[in-house]
């Protein structure tokens, strides 16, 4: 294991990609290497570290939400594809923060973990779209986009109201939705 940690930091790309892989496969044993690796003062190593982690079958969410808050956008980035990959719901309120992430990948990233994690992100995401003080455009824009992929029944009030919107992206976002809960018909305002 001394010798793929080594590759992992090694800043040959091939290496580094083949040594993920490999600790990946190995057992839970690895992990403790990957966080002690993944609060290095260097950006690259932690990049490396919290992809592998990502990538173990064997770790939690948990492990990885800390690293949404990290000081490094392509870090952050690596914890949220990790939580795709680790969907949980306990993971919910940090990846509705991780919406607001100035790096644009990191809160879209953020929003597909939360697909993945589906129906348990549901309330939150409502409650986030129709909170009095109305978040930023590209946040309502990620969340409505989360709900809808996760074709939830508990979102279509909302769908419909986002369908007269002036922004054109939560207007698509809402027919999408609304489609993939095949209700993808013609609404006429009486």
């Amino acid at each position: 294991m001394k010798d793929l940690l080594a590759d992992l930091i090694s800043a040959d790309e091939q290496r580094a990609q083949s040594a993920v892989e490999k600790l990946a496969a190995l057992d839970a044993t690895v992990l403790d290497s990957l966080l002690e690796l993944a609060s290095s003062s260097d950006a690259d190593q932690r990049w490396w570290a919290v992809t592998a982690l990502g990538q173990s079958p064997h770790t939690r969410a948990g492990q990885l939400l800390p690293f949404l808050s990290d000081a490094a956008p392509d870090v952050r980035q690596a914890a949220a594809l990790g939580l795709c990959a680790h969907p949980d719901p306990d993971a919910v309120a940090q990846l509705v923060r991780a919406l607001a992430d100035p790096d644009p990948l990191a809160a879209s990233l953020a929003s597909n973990a939360l697909v993945r994690i589906g129906g348990a992100a549901v309330p939150v995401l409502l409650e986030i779209m129709g909170a009095d003080e109305r978040p930023a455009a590209y946040v309502r824009i990620l969340a409505l986009r989360a709900l809808a992929e996760i074709k939830d029944h508990r979102a279509i009030p909302l769908l419909l109201k986002s369908l007269e919107d002036d922004s054109a992206l939560l207007r698509h976002w809402a027919q999408s939705g609304l489609e993939a809960l095949g209700l993808d018909m013609v609404y006429i305002k009486p």
